[in-house]
């Protein structure tokens, strides 16, 4: 059931931005990595439609070692098949059920095979009407949000093997970037049955900037702590910069608190372009930390008294965005190939 919101929503007109990415952690050696499969239809006089392929790895035991490029390949080598669902770019393939591909460049040669049991179903990140409204104008679902991969991924000579190693794949489409935002996603915490995913957005309509506003979901395996309908909004709140997200949600009988973090050069600067050729810069790790702890209590009675404490160190996936780059601090870029 959820390879069909993985399908491409792209109708073939201007205006249009498409991403599928996956994030997973090598447990053995506590890498992570981030790859991408993108297409950008740019409104008239921003150029033509264009596909990209992304890659990204980040090694918290030697940072020098992290390092992220991209390549564009003209939007004629981009092709896609609905049944079964795939998108491929140039010879990188991205399947419902894994991907397979390579980039070199830069000083670098990547290659990556893996494939994973696709969830049987999807993770919306957002409420229900915001798939239906014409008014939110970045849509993003998790078709794959928590899966076991397996298989491989080489970095200039180095093998990872992949052995049910967590991962996650998601599918974001729209006209534009929030005007700013935080993420988070963990599958690889001390307790193998609990997993995160949580967004932050800050929009932007005219000359107003909203109020950001907070959305996640804890998995703890047999219990489910979600703040993810309109209601809760006013429940929850979140805080996003280089090195650090922090998000609280808390309601009548049960508060959660969860603190991803990592090393500036932890992070790799990406710029991305919205259709509308309007830049927006995202700051991304994955292998960060994170910690979670849950309360619980008594409606409106009584004192908060702790749940459960999570933790994961190096496995912990997050990134902050916005229309500037931290340049100071994330001195690695990801670049783009000429």
């Amino acid at each position: 059931m959820s390879e069909q919101d993985n399908r491409i929503v792209w109708d073939y007109r201007p205006g249009h931005y498409e991403v599928w990415y996956c994030t997973l952690s090598h447990r053995a050696s506590g890498t992570g990595f981030w790859i991408r499969y993108t297409l950008e239809a740019p409104l008239p006089g921003h150029g033509e439609a264009y596909a990209q392929l992304w890659f990204a790895r980040f090694d918290p035991a030697d940072p020098s070692l992290t390092f992220g490029f991209n390549k564009r390949f003209p939007i004629g080598d981009l092709h896609e098949t609905a049944h079964p669902f795939s998108v491929a770019i140039g010879e990188a393939i991205m399947r419902h059920d894994g991907m397979i591909g390579a980039l070199s460049g830069a000083g670098h040669e990547v290659s990556w095979n893996f494939s994973w049991r696709p969830a049987a179903t999807t993770h919306a990140m957002l409420p229900g009407f915001a798939y239906k409204s014409g008014l939110v104008i970045t849509k993003v679902l998790s078709p794959n949000n928590n899966v076991p991969a397996s298989g491989e991924i080489i970095v200039d000579g180095r093998r990872y093997d992949l052995s049910s190693d967590p991962a996650g794949q998601t599918h974001v489409w729209g006209k534009k970037h929030a005007y700013a935002w935080g993420w988070a996603h963990c599958n690889a915490f001390d307790d193998p049955d609990a997993s995160i995913e949580a967004l932050s957005v800050r929009l932007k309509r005219g000359s107003v900037i909203l109020p950001t506003l907070t959305l996640f979901k804890l998995d703890l395996g047999r219990e489910v702590i979600d703040f993810r309908e309109a209601w809760r909004f006013p429940l929850a709140r979140g805080s996003f910069q280089t090195g650090r997200y922090h998000f609280l949600g808390a309601g009548a009988d049960t508060k959660v608190e969860a603190d991803f973090t990592c090393r500036p050069d932890d992070m790799v600067l990406t710029e991305y372009v919205d259709p509308d050729g309007d830049p927006a810069f995202c700051h991304n790790t994955c292998c960060g930390d994170a910690a979670v702890t849950v309360w619980k209590r008594s409606p409106f009675v009584g004192r908060w008294r702790e749940h459960r404490r999570l933790r994961a160190t190096n496995t912990a996936h997050f990134e902050w965005g916005g229309r500037a780059g931290d340049v100071l601090n994330v001195r690695k870029n990801h670049v783009t190939l000429g």
